[in-house]
């Protein structure tokens, strides 16, 4: 679950985290949330929308790109490797992009022409113009965009359109296998990673408690990265971690329940085997895991100091649930927090919990020595009560997000240095009232947050809908100068019902205005979110 990203849930549904089209919901959007949030919410996958890697350049005309009057978009995709980072062009043709300049009420419509290495837009005028990728509008004066991505894995790897597969699972030597008691004690788990090919996979396995091995071979793996499943190749070395996670007492929380996480706790190791998934072939997964030593570490968590923004949040709204993770940085923190190779630790505490916890904790860290960890603290907030559509319920949500290096991270109280955005509104009417709106183009306006100096915002229009697929969802990037949009014609529906979030952008190292998914991963990642009620288009 950048956040800025795919905060996209975690990617069960990845969507979420696929490959085209918006992030899953995210856990304050279906209830109840019962998986963890990436913060950045699905930066790699929405930067990958409409492509696929190893592309390679397009086969198209050339030309200069005048710094007046043209504009070059480029989108590389860089895969980190144990070999270093190689970099694949990307073939822009067909591509979703357009550049919007404002026009009083209306825009300017450019459309682009592949070129070698990208797509590039002639007759530009000299200002601002928004760059359309998709559903994402990102506001520039740049005249070189960069859209490229990064990802885990070698530049070779084959990847199919599945996203669950059947499953021979035979593992030894594990912890007793604990069963699901409530969000905040989930029990045990078990995740496959690697970071040889772009693999981070959940399981459905069936177990019983205190179980210290597991032979079932009608288990099944679920793909949550949003590009497939990869195809991996003895040949080329292409190795799996299983690890067990199991839920861990740490004493009482401040409103007197127990202080509960999920830890690795074992792990293997796998020699490199080749595998082809189809969606009916079974994955043949056998394991010994041993022992993962736990390494400890100290935080003072102020819970209070992220929940009394819950008004700035929404006035009416809800406390929901603060959540701690500790999550691996394939190779090291150079380019950020690449990738998603699951959860070290995971923390849900139960909604509404406030105060301070000030605690020794430990995690699991199977990985090399040469990998970081990241930490991300959070508390969500949503609606006080619920928006039927047909048989969905949804609630409207924010979160206020800080994710750094570990260390970084717990070297002095952890809590916001930012806060919500304030006094949402639709045309100049209150946005935290639900209503009808008169236009389908209105104006979103906000003011600045009380604490903290926004570098960026992000304003997310979300559609409502009655089935259980990703919301629809348009994101609009913007400087932390502004504080209003206009909504191009023809985005919103008739007779629909959205919301809106505009997030707070507080990461000194994120430019979406230049390279919005390249630098959406650079530590420290800062946000914080105000969200409407619900409106309907006439």
């Amino acid at each position: 679950m950048s956040l800025r990203r795919l905060s996209l849930l975690l990617v069960p549904t990845c969507a979420a985290w696929l490959g085209c089209g918006e992030a899953a919901p995210s856990s304050e959007e279906v209830n109840p949330p019962e998986i963890a949030l990436d913060p950045r919410e699905g930066t790699a996958v929405i930067a990958n929308e409409d492509m696929l890697p190893g592309c390679g350049e397009p086969d198209a005309g050339t030309g200069p790109v005048d710094a007046g009057t043209s504009v070059l978009v480029t989108a590389d995709t860089r895969f980190h490797s144990s070999a270093g980072v190689t970099v694949v062009p990307q073939n822009l043709a067909g591509r979703d992009l357009e550049i919007l300049v404002p026009n009083g009420v209306d825009f300017d419509r450019y459309t682009g022409t592949p070129v070698a290495g990208g797509m590039r837009f002639d007759n530009v005028p000299d200002g601002e113009y928004f760059l359309r990728s998709s559903r994402h509008y990102f506001l520039t004066r740049e005249r070189r965009f960069d859209l490229g991505v990064n990802r885990i894995g070698r530049p070779d790897a084959v990847y199919v359109p599945v996203t669950e597969s059947p499953m021979s699972a035979e593992l030894f030597n594990l912890d007793p296998w604990q069963d699901y008691t409530s969000i905040s004690e989930p029990g045990s788990s078990v995740q496959f990673i690697s970071a040889d090919v772009d693999l981070f996979s959940t399981s459905s396995l069936w177990t019983q408690a205190g179980d210290t091995s597991i032979v079932d071979p009608n288990a099944y793996a679920y793909f949550s990265t949003g590009y497939g499943a990869p195809v991996l190749d003895a040949s080329k070395g292409d190795r799996i971690y299983v690890n067990q996670l199991n839920s861990v007492q740490a004493g009482t929380l401040p409103s007197g329940g127990t202080l509960a996480y999920q830890s690795v706790v074992s792990s293997a190791h796998l020699p490199s085997f080749s595998f082809t998934p189809d969606g009916t072939t079974s994955l043949p997964l056998e394991a010994t895991l041993a022992p993962v030593s736990q390494t400890p570490f100290s935080l003072e968590w102020r819970l209070n100091e992220f929940a009394r923004w819950r008004s700035d949040a929404n006035p009416s709204g809800t406390l929901n649930y603060p959540s701690l993770s500790l999550v691996p940085a394939p190779f090291g923190y150079q380019h950020g927090w690449v990738g998603y190779q699951g959860e070290l630790l995971s923390m849900w505490l139960p909604r509404g919990e406030n105060g301070v916890i000030a605690s020794r904790l430990a995690y699991g860290n199977p990985y090399p020595s040469n990998w970081g960890v990241v930490g991300s603290a959070g508390y969500s907030f949503r609606s006080a009560t619920p928006v039927v559509i047909g048989s969905r319920i949804h609630y409207p949500s924010g979160n206020i997000y800080v994710t750094d290096r570990l260390d970084h991270l717990t070297a002095g109280p952890i809590q916001p240095n930012l806060s919500p955005p304030r006094e949402l509104r639709i045309d100049g009417v209150d946005a935290y009232v639900s209503r009808v709106v008169g236009t389908n183009q209105p104006v979103i306006s906000w003011r600045s947050p009380v604490m903290g100096t926004p570098r960026n915002y992000v304003v997310s229009v979300i559609q409502l809908i009655d089935t259980y697929a990703a919301n629809p969802t348009v994101r609009f990037y913007v400087p932390g100068d502004r504080t209003q949009i206009r909504l191009p014609p023809g985005l919103l529906l008739p007779g629909s019902t959205y919301y809106v979030r505009v997030m707070a952008e507080g990461s000194p190292n994120y430019e979406p205005s230049r390279a919005p998914y390249v630098t959406g991963e650079l530590l420290p990642i800062i946000t914080a979110d105000t969200f409407s009620a619900v409106f309907t288009t006439p």
